[in-house]
């Protein structure tokens, strides 16, 4: 897939590229969407402090605000930032995504154990969670797609460019 020209004569990012970047935001809504049920949930029955919930609200807003920041970086063709989402939220935020139903099969609870006193709260929950976790793992797959990695390979060797196209002078006694 060929990538269109975006002001400034650089290359718009190719489709799976784009579609990550949606994924990636969509991963963040759903988490927020999580945040705002279990500290609801939280707080309802009266689980909590203010501070503790204080704390894990920056905690989690901080990651959010992180990785809508990256997602962006991503679109505008930063290897790095590719790399940052796919370590950090995809390594490690998977892992902090699954951990918990994992730990819970393993204590002996029964994948049919979730279901038995399933209420609204936790349907809502659960499935925020199936989309968070699945656009995780389709934003990561398509960011290192075949047109993906054209792209980012494409950008690596290109030198910054000023406001009329043309390469940006770097200061004397650079390369």
């Amino acid at each position: 897939m060929r990538s269109r020209p975006a002001r400034g004569g650089e290359s718009s990012a190719p489709p799976p590229v784009h579609a990550a970047f949606a994924l990636w935001i969509t991963a963040v809504a759903a988490g927020v969407f999580e945040t705002v049920l279990a500290v609801g949930g939280l707080i309802a029955d009266g689980d909590t402090t203010a501070g503790e919930t204080a704390g894990g609200l920056l905690l989690r807003m901080t990651v959010f605000s992180v990785a809508v920041l990256l997602a962006v970086q991503l679109r505008h063709g930063r290897n790095w930032a590719r790399w940052a989402l796919a370590v950090g939220l995809g390594g490690f935020g998977t892992l902090s995504l699954v951990i918990g139903p994992v730990q819970w099969l393993a204590d002996g609870h029964s994948p049919l154990d979730a279901f038995r006193d399933l209420g609204v709260m936790d349907a809502l929950f659960g499935a925020s969670r199936v989309l968070h976790l699945s656009a995780v793992l389709v934003a990561l797959a398509l960011m290192f797609a075949p047109a993906a990695n054209a792209w980012f390979k494409g950008r690596s060797g290109t030198r910054p460019r000023g406001r009329s196209g043309t390469p940006a002078k770097r200061p004397s006694g650079t390369r």
